[in-house]
């Protein structure tokens, strides 16, 4: 499978999980990042909230964000009005939800680590409750 349809299939695990709340609602932007408008790759959204979503999953046990990527989650959810978040999922792990101020700043971006995410993250539980 190559790593397209793996994040495309990590991207539809967490809308259906959306969906699923029954208070929830959510929609998957297909081709998010190859087109010249920014957009995230999930809208997810309640009566009361508006989520712009970044999704990354990986093998290993850090995760790495380039600045194209917060650059755009930013542009997005400041006209949108959406609170911008990134979904890290890692192996063999459920999602965390990690705001962009708890993102490490690297050379070339931004990362999270598994252990940070743990600590700093949200819980799907934890997002959709606050």
């Amino acid at each position: 499978m190559s790593s397209k349809s793996k994040g495309s299939n990590a991207e539809r695990e967490l809308l259906h999980k959306f969906w699923s709340t029954g208070k929830w609602c959510a929609i998957r932007s297909a081709g998010s990042g190859s087109m010249k408008y920014p957009g995230p790759d999930l809208l997810a959204g309640n009566l009361a909230r508006r989520m712009s979503i970044e999704c990354k999953s990986s093998k290993s046990n850090k995760i790495y964000l380039t600045n194209e990527d917060i650059a755009q989650l930013n542009q997005f959810s400041k006209v949108f009005d959406a609170r911008p978040w990134f979904a890290v999922k890692f192996f063999r792990k459920d999602w965390l939800f990690v705001s962009i101020e708890d993102l490490e700043k690297t050379p070339k971006g931004y990362a999270i680590g598994l252990k940070e995410a743990e600590l700093k993250g949200l819980s799907f539980e934890e997002l959709i409750s606050y």
